[in-house]
């Protein structure tokens, strides 16, 4: 649950929608905003998330907006001089997950543009939530702040990365992508290595056999490197099918 407290301007509240939506959070509360609720602006700058806007909920104070909650995170980048536990987002996250697991409901409070959340209101949260950023500029808005705890809350779970379309689905990790393609087997590799091998021979590409074997080495650890997908394979070799096949039209009509 993102909670915001007094919120100035209707575009903040719709660019705390869009991060939300960005990352699975879907229950907004708004204290007391500024210039009321609902509020036009909001769903203009929201890209969208207009269902989290449409059941926002809205509250004159903020112990009313927090009553039925079970432990509540305040976010701040300012040392509050009080006796309270400090977690980074990432601890945050994972703090999250565990409790939203045992059934509890929680709330994150996020403050004021200009000055964020006055301490009272940080009195009232069970724990203060404070990322690593540059100390001389601290500053977030509230979008920026809602993106770095909710991109934390999500990631845990997160099974895939970006955006699926209707073409292709969202990819499935990071790392190399092979889309309609695969690896390629070592056998499949031995063929390349033979093939190029055997071409560059014709050519006269190796200068002397004694050097041949460590020029062989290089290449062949040259495009072990490279994790050759089968696609990757076939089309080179399909480029030295095609340099050969002009390489012996050039000869025939040259009469060599």
């Amino acid at each position: 649950m993102v909670v915001l407290v007094n919120p100035q301007m209707g575009e903040n509240i719709g660019t705390a929608a869009r991060a939300m939506a960005n990352f699975g959070l879907n229950e907004m509360r708004i204290v007391d905003p500024r210039d009321g609720w609902p509020n036009k602006r909001a769903f203009t700058t929201s890209s969208g998330a207009h269902w989290i806007l449409d059941n926002a909920k809205v509250f004159a104070t903020l112990p009313e907006a927090l009553k039925d909650m079970n432990y509540v995170y305040a976010t701040t980048a300012r040392p509050r001089g009080m006796i309270k536990e400090v977690l980074t987002p990432e601890q945050a996250g994972h703090d999250m997950r565990r409790r939203v697991g045992e059934g509890q409901k929680l709330g994150i409070l996020f403050g004021r543009e200009r000055w964020g959340l006055d301490n009272d209101e940080v009195s009232l949260a069970d724990v203060i939530i404070t990322a690593p950023v540059n100390p001389a500029f601290a500053s977030l808005n509230i979008a920026q702040a809602v993106l770095l705890v909710g991109y934390e809350w999500y990631r845990i779970t997160a099974r895939t990365l970006g955006q699926e379309t209707p073409e292709l689905p969202a990819l499935a990790g990071p790392g190399l992508q092979t889309p309609d393609s695969r690896p390629a087997t070592k056998e499949e590799l031995y063929g390349f290595f033979e093939h190029l091998e055997t071409e560059l021979d014709a050519a006269g590409f190796y200068k002397t056999a004694e050097k041949k074997p460590g020029m062989v080495r290089n290449m062949r650890n040259l495009f072990s490197r490279a994790e050759l997908a089968e696609q990757e394979v076939r089309s080179l070799r399909g480029m030295i099918a095609s340099l050969t096949r002009a390489h012996l039209r050039k000869r025939e009509k040259s009469g060599e």
